[in-house]
């Protein structure tokens, strides 16, 4: 198990072999609810954001807001904001609110807008990769910011107001290009934007935008335009589902033999995944009710099969959904490959894998359709996967969020009592209530012995 630090409090202890039967519901994607939390200070007038998770990041941008001045209010899956009184904050106000998170990077075009200054602390995150700032940071210069670096993270100002700019990303990066919409909706003329990210999140972002009096053309070929306006007002909408989350449960449902409805999950925005869900052995079905509709996933029977299959940006196989796919293909009758074309060390999470038994081998060399930005460079971004493996019970630590979520899963595939560290650290970040969605799903969990009076230990259906 990994030296992490981490505490008993952390630690969820779980007793595998039990398929995964019955209902839970996905709300906001974590990926696009926070960015339209920043979104609302572009705004003169309150903005009400409908199906908002109960998430760390949400509590992260909360506080961030607030500390700039912004009034939110949270009544129960309901967010308002009202931004009219936006103020800097101090150093210390925003790296205590902050954290490891790198959400504060993408409130600098906002703010540089309402306040013509900004900053960003020393930022954190997932350790799957780099992924440096440099694209934010060379995107705003183009705008006209200035930006100073210090010992206590980056100051940035814009004395002449920010200036629409033709820019080109080298890779479709989705955090960049939510950065380049966020300083571009209200720079003084236009803005064309090449190799952009057009993930549904980013879609779900320009609705907001533009439902905000953004004037935003999204082109084929991955090319955005945006016509800077003076002002823009709040907005009222309902974040689309999260599409990481609802995969992760129909996964989970594939790797224990089980059966899990995920209301609210939307067909259209995991259509790929659902391809490979069907190619393995999964079975699915759509309900397509606009308010009471998901897609029931499970497995069908019978070995599940190998596939080859390598991640991409959208409308490609997304690199959060991998994870999870992996344990499953440990269940595969043959061999599967993994090809991770997004972030360099995405697949370090399959050595607690191996320890639970899994065969997996990683290799430096591409083993995908095409060659991508990782070979040659001594990059461990391959996966050969053999099947099936009898998974065992194992102590495990999770390095990040969506491969921690992926050993929840191999956990409650395995035979025996695992315990599984940092499950508060991360898992609470990017999934709702994950705790009583398992019970709900028949899962046997519970907390340490120490922690007895907040127990959540589910009893033999």
């Amino acid at each position: 198990m990994s030296s992490t630090p981490t505490t008993p409090e952390d630690m969820l202890i779980i007793h595998g072999g039990t398929p995964l039967q019955g209902e839970v519901t996905v709300r906001g994607a974590k990926n696009l609810v926070s960015k339209a939390m920043v979104a609302a200070l572009l705004g003169t007038s309150p903005s009400v954001l409908r199906g908002v998770p109960e998430i760390r990041d949400v509590e992260v941008v909360t506080g961030l807001l607030r500390v700039h001045g912004v009034d939110v209010d949270l009544e129960g899956d309901t967010l308002y904001m009202d931004p009219t009184s936006v103020e800097s904050a101090g150093v210390e106000e925003i790296n205590v609110h902050a954290g490891t998170s790198r959400i504060p990077i993408l409130l600098c075009g906002p703010l540089l807008h309402r306040l013509g200054r900004a900053f960003i602390p020393d930022l954190g995150g997932c350790n799957i990769g780099g992924r440096p700032i440099d694209f934010h940071l060379d995107a705003l210069r183009k705008f006209g910011a200035v930006v100073e670096k210090a010992p206590d993270g980056t100051h940035l100002s814009a004395p002449d107001g920010l200036h629409g700019i033709r820019y080109e990303l080298e890779y479709p990066s989705v955090g960049a290009t939510e950065q380049v919409l966020l300083a571009a909706v209200m720079a003084e003329g236009t803005t064309e934007l090449r190799n952009a990210a057009i993930e549904p999140e980013i879609i779900d972002l320009i609705c907001v935008l533009q439902k905000m009096g953004a004037i935003i053309k999204v082109h084929t070929n991955r090319v955005i335009e945006i016509v800077g306006v003076s002002e823009l007002k709040g907005y009222r909408h309902r974040a689309l589902p999260d599409r990481i989350e609802a995969a992760s449960w129909a996964s989970a449902a594939l790797a224990t033999e089980g059966s899990v409805f995920v209301r609210g999950a939307h067909q259209a925005d995991m259509m790929t995944f659902l391809n490979v869900f069907r190619s393995i052995g999964g079975a699915y079905d759509v309900d397509d009710d606009p308010v009471e509709g998901g897609i029931r996933f499970w497995h069908r029977g019978g070995p599940l099969k190998p596939v080859a299959l390598e991640t991409n940006v959208h409308p490609g196989l997304m690199t959060d959904w991998q994870q999870p796919i992996v344990v499953a293909l440990t269940q595969a009758d043959g061999l599967s490959i993994m090809h991770e074309t997004v972030y360099e060390n995405r697949l370090g999470y399959t050595s607690e894998l191996r320890q639970m038994g899994a065969n997996i081998e990683l290799y430096s060399e591409c083993l995908g359709g095409a060659p991508c930005r990782w070979g040659r460079r001594n990059f461990l971004h391959s996966a050969v996967i053999a099947g099936p493996s009898k998974l065992h019970a194992a102590d495990l630590q999770i390095p990040d969020l969506r491969a921690g979520f992926s050993h929840l899963i191999a956990a409650l595939a395995a035979e025996g009592t695992s315990r599984v560290y940092g499950v508060d650290r991360y898992i609470t970040r990017g999934y709702e209530n994950f705790e009583s969605k398992l019970q709900a799903l028949g899962a046997k969990i519970e907390r340490p012995v120490a922690q007895e009076s907040h127990a959540t230990t589910h009893a033999e259906p």
